[in-house]
């Protein structure tokens, strides 16, 4: 498919709510001198999934795609256990859960892009999507972790370990980044490495003062 200007824009668009939630979790956390967790953060965490979805798919993007799919879940269970959810308005619901059925609608019915255009890529070397495909996945665990440690104390947190993961994925997707061109991904993980290097900060400093 053609890399043109919308689909960057589309890319962007997703990465720019992304930074949003990473700024906004950021600030709240440097005044509280701890990890806040706000509902704020899930919600832009759908809404920006659901553009990077898109995005992946304009760009014959696997790893891009299979990365936004996984942890969709873990944000809506997030929003549920801080009882945020059902107070959100109408246009945010039919945005996270009507766009991405017409989505999958449109895939099944008209898409025409199949499994083995994702895994093989006419441009993209086997090792280049293998590395994309692992980056991803570690990324994604982050959230699936952070899933796990939220269900066990019902409680929507983010632990440190969620931030020495999230910084392992995003190095291994900047590199991938690169490799592929795509200042999307390379904007994106050189700020959000530098925001998961300053949370971890402030988990150790809040540590020591308690």
């Amino acid at each position: 498919m053609s890399s043109n200007w919308y689909v960057y824009a589309i890319g962007f668009l997703g990465q720019l709510l992304f930074a949003g939630r990473l700024i906004m979790q950021w600030l709240k956390s440097e005044k509280k001198e701890k990890i806040a967790t706000p509902s704020l953060f899930w919600k832009l965490s759908l809404q920006g999934a659901v553009l990077l979805f898109v995005y992946g798919y304009l760009r014959d993007d696997m790893a891009i795609m299979l990365g936004q799919f996984l942890v969709y879940g873990a944000y809506f269970r997030n929003l549920q256990l801080q009882g945020k959810w059902g107070e959100s308005g109408v246009m945010f619901k039919i945005y996270v859960i009507g766009l991405p059925i017409l989505i999958a609608l449109y895939l099944l019915f008209f898409g025409q892009m199949d499994w083995e255009d994702l895994v093989k890529g006419d441009n993209i070397s086997t090792w280049l999507i293998a590395l994309g495909i692992v980056g991803q996945l570690i990324y994604t665990f982050r959230f699936i972790y952070q899933w796990v440690h939220a269900e066990r104390h019902q409680k929507s947190d983010l632990p440190w370990k969620f931030w020495v993961i999230s910084l392992m994925g995003s190095g291994l997707i900047f590199t991938y980044g690169i490799f592929r061109d795509d200042p999307v991904l390379i904007a994106a993980h050189f700020f959000g490495g530098i925001v998961y290097i300053r949370n971890l900060f402030i988990i150790r400093k809040s540590q020591a003062k308690a």
